[in-house]
């Protein structure tokens, strides 16, 4: 059976939807769109559609020849389009959250991280090594169940569709069910923000139950606004740089390595780490932001309960 390329029926309606919000945007806020960075994230966008183009051929020859192997012969009715589509998108979770727990994996994801402002360009900011850091195997356990490799990439294109309204700041908040449910503008601002309290959360696809579930959700408070990026800024808008310049620092942590277990170490360990701990990862920056937290709690409850104390035991003062 073969199947349309979402992603490619909405690319009109991705276009229209930019366009409009950079049209509010300048009434409201122009700071949430600076011409080089959008300009930077659309050609990002291109050059993934491209390598998608060139690798997507190999990828689903490998969906083909995995799907031998499957357990259940699973056909093409509307109930297992559904069941295929929660599936996914549990996969999708796994990868996204390995993406940014293992270095590989990240080395292709940054690339959607790197922007500063948060937009609906910035969710055309896609990798352009995906085949080559290998997060199509994610999608593997979905072939050896039986679901068919043109309805994988279907539904798979629709979460993908799905996760473009996502990236923007003019919707603040969804009805509280769909927020309980859905992945939202709220939720996924999170995701995009490198203040400490929200770094390594929400990665959701399309149902942040998932997020809940397993451990890694983290609501978006009024009084602690996201700020976009990476926690070390590319500081450029070259167009090869941002495509690749987590690979080449994986390179050259790996050719100064000083034995082989810190040359693994430095592709498959978090993002930050470092052979000597002389880097900073999410941990040690989300436990320093924690400590300080709770030296600023401690100093604020001994002044009151030393307050409290001092006047209890004071002299009657004379009137």
């Amino acid at each position: 059976m073969e199947l349309p390329d979402p992603v490619t029926l909405a690319v009109p309606a991705f276009v229209l939807l930019v366009l409009a919000e950079m049209i509010v945007a300048r009434l409201r806020d122009r700071s949430r769109y600076e011409s080089r960075d959008t300009l930077t994230s659309l050609s990002l966008g291109l050059g993934s559609t491209v390598a998608g183009l060139l690798s997507g051929g190999l990828v689903f020859a490998l969906a083909l020849w995995v799907w031998q192997f499957r357990l259940f012969d699973i056909g093409f009715a509307w109930y297992w389009f559904v069941i295929a589509f929660v599936i996914d998108d549990l996969a999708y979770y796994v990868f996204h959250r390995s993406a940014h727990r293992v270095r590989w994996f990240w080395a292709s994801h940054v690339i959607h991280h790197s922007s500063q402002h948060y937009n609906l360009s910035t969710a055309l900011r896609q990798t352009w090594t995906g085949f080559f850091s290998l997060g199509f195997l994610f999608r593997l356990p979905l072939f050896l169940i039986g679901f068919p490799p043109a309805m994988v990439f279907f539904v798979a294109g629709l979460n993908l569709v799905y996760q473009f309204w996502i990236h923007t700041e003019a919707i603040r908040r969804m009805p509280g069910w769909f927020e309980a449910v859905m992945n939202t503008p709220s939720h996924h601002r999170v995701h995009h923000a490198t203040n400490p309290r929200y770094l390594d959360r929400n990665y959701a696809g399309v149902f942040i139950v998932w997020d809940r579930l397993f451990g890694t959700f983290e609501p978006e408070r009024d009084d602690d606004r996201p700020r976009y990026g990476i926690v070390k800024d590319l500081g450029s808008f070259n167009l090869i740089w941002a495509a690749t310049h987590e690979w080449v620092g994986i390179a050259k942590d790996v050719w100064h390595a000083p034995d082989w277990r810190s040359r693994i170490g430095y592709m498959v360990r978090p993002p930050g780490w470092s052979h000597d701990g002389s880097r900073d990862t999410s941990e040690t920056i989300k436990r320093r932001w924690e400590a300080r937290q709770q030296e600023g709690a401690a100093w604020k409850k001994p002044t009151s309960s030393s307050s409290a104390e001092d006047r209890a035991g004071a002299p009657p003062q004379v009137a």
